[in-house]
């Protein structure tokens, strides 16, 4: 999500690359944040080089220190909502719910009310508390106008376990998506690293400087215009998917941000793009039992896949995804 707050701390770098760069447009990337956030942080006085206070237009040189000081972010009360939701599984250590499209995850500047977390606390019952009371039980997001599984822990245990699941790539979520083009493969891996793009910093990019960022892609079927993929998370960096797909040449169908509004999908709703997470598997954090959860493509999707795909039987079937062979087994 665009200009989420830096974690909370003090950051220590050492200048390397990047010399002859402006001290705010430095910090904004090696923080990756907005060049906003950077100047804020020098303003107040939080960001220092060489332990000296410098404004935001002087330049470090190669081997200089600078030491950026993050503030805890300011609480603000998150506000319960009485907002349907469709989960797909409940105990007493976690949910899975089934995000819909236009629905942001958790609050934040421009969205503070009727977002996943405002449902959620509207629910009643305990969530795991986080790091901010704005991501309370949240263990991953997805995109405002993504759909799909989401988990949520509702204990500090059940939190913790996941979490470290998700970073050892141990919960596997797999995505439908439909991108422009064709593939030169039918399974095709990118491992490239994504930041801020440096000339919007509203978008992200891939940038060399930037983190780590893996994504396998699986053709599931071909049409004429059009590939239906699964696509496989390995690291979980904001807009991921979209972003490797935009780097390969083949933006996701709908993605206004990064495929250039050139193209139009007719059926395809407005502010739409085809992507879904349809597909979970991990291990329960407590009783270890194996979870599966699957969520098939949404109404609201189903027209423009039958039309890429030349059968408007796609509309009605109540499985397309099974149908066309997304959920098999194979990696």
């Amino acid at each position: 999500m665009a200009d989420s707050p830096p974690a909370a701390g003090r950051h220590t770098f050492t200048l390397s690359d990047g010399v002859g760069e402006r001290l705010d447009v430095l910090v904004a990337r090696l923080l990756d944040v907005s060049r906003t956030q950077a100047a804020t942080l020098i303003a107040t006085g939080r960001v220092t080089v060489q332990a000296r206070a410098e404004r935001a237009s002087h330049r470090p040189e190669s081997g200089d220190a600078i030491e950026v000081d993050v503030p805890p972010p300011r609480g603000r009360d998150v506000t319960p909502e009485s907002i349907p939701l469709a989960v797909v599984f409940e105990d007493e250590h976690l949910l899975v719910v089934d995000k819909p499209p236009g629905m942001v995850v958790h609050p934040a500047p421009g969205h503070w009310s009727g977002t996943l977390v405002n449902a959620l606390l509207g629910r009643g019952g305990e969530l795991a508390p986080g790091s901010q009371p704005e991501r309370a039980g949240l263990v991953h997001r997805l995109d405002k106008d993504t759909s799909g599984l989401l988990i949520v822990a509702k204990s500090d245990r059940a939190h913790r376990r996941l979490s470290a699941a998700l970073a050892d790539r141990r919960i596997a979520r797999r995505y439908a998506v439909l991108s422009w083009g064709h593939l030169r493969t039918d399974r095709q891996k990118v491992d490239a690293p994504i930041a801020r793009d440096p000339r919007e910093r509203r978008r992200m990019a891939v940038v060399a400087s930037g983190r780590r960022a893996a994504t396998e892609f699986v053709r599931i079927a071909r049409f004429g215009a059009v590939d239906l993929l699964r696509a496989h998370l390995q690291t979980g960096r904001t807009h991921q998917i979209r972003v490797h797909l935009a780097h390969l040449g083949h933006p996701v169908v709908g993605d206004a941000t990064y495929g250039a509004g050139r193209r139009v999908l007719p059926g395809l709703p407005p502010h739409r793009h085809f992507l879904h997470a349809a597909w979970l598997v991990f291990l329960h954090p407590i009783t270890g039992e194996r979870c599966d959860f699957r969520s098939e493509l949404p109404i609201d999707l189903r027209p423009a896949l039958a039309l890429a795909a030349g059968d408007q039987t796609l509309i009605e079937r109540p499985h397309p995804l099974e149908y066309l062979g997304f959920y098999t087994t194979d990696g």
